[in-house]
């Protein structure tokens, strides 16, 4: 009897955690949106054009904020922001955002994989040990990679413009720019831009 008691309070422990870890936000015109999130989970990112800043945090949370350089400005009450999570998988979508002088803020732990696209801006990555696989069609593109040695592959490369990895000595500039390198770590870093920088300091 108090066996099955016992595996009956974990049952229900163990069901109250599930529920918990599964989310599923859509808000318009709200900032910030955030949720619980576990450590080491997988973040997929679809951000409309923008600055997009993503930071590492010591909270185990995915929260995102935006603005504009104008406080005052109204144009941000029709972003959409979409954030689901399920188990240690998490999907963030900004949408309907508006053209110029826009900021989106990503704060997700320390230890997370990331899978970000995003058609064109400014993306600055920071504080992330993990998988990183990035792309832009046009923009800048700058990453803290943290260890070199992190990493077991390392791939870039761009259509044109500049791609400067000083933390793997790599410097090029130009048309079909690109470099590939192996490593004794666990992670995998690829990034990609269409036309712009790269920058993996």
């Amino acid at each position: 009897m108090r066996t099955t008691s016992i595996a009956l309070l974990l049952f229900v422990c163990i069901s109250i955690l599930s529920r918990a870890q599964n989310v599923n936000l859509e808000k318009t015109g709200d900032t910030p949106v955030g949720a619980k999130f576990t450590s080491g989970g997988q973040i997929r990112m679809d951000i409309c054009p923008s600055q997009l800043d993503v930071s590492g945090s010591d909270e185990n949370q995915v929260r995102i904020s935006y603005y504009l350089d104008d406080r005052d400005d109204d144009r941000d009450s029709d972003v959409k922001v979409g954030l689901r999570i399920s188990g240690d998988h998490a999907d963030v979508k900004v949408t309907r955002c508006p053209q110029n002088n826009f900021h989106v803020k990503l704060e997700v732990p320390r230890s997370s994989n990331l899978y970000v696209r995003m058609f064109a801006g400014q993306f600055n990555l920071l504080g992330i040990t993990g998988d990183k696989d990035i792309e832009l069609h046009a923009g800048q593109l700058t990453i803290d990679v943290g260890k070199p040695e992190d990493y077991f592959r390392v791939d870039a490369s761009l259509l044109t413009g500049d791609l400067q990895a000083s933390a793997f000595n790599v410097s090029k500039s130009g048309l079909f720019r690109s470099f590939e390198q192996g490593g004794p770590g666990k992670y995998r870093l690829h990034v990609h831009v269409g036309a712009g920088q790269i920058t993996l300091r």
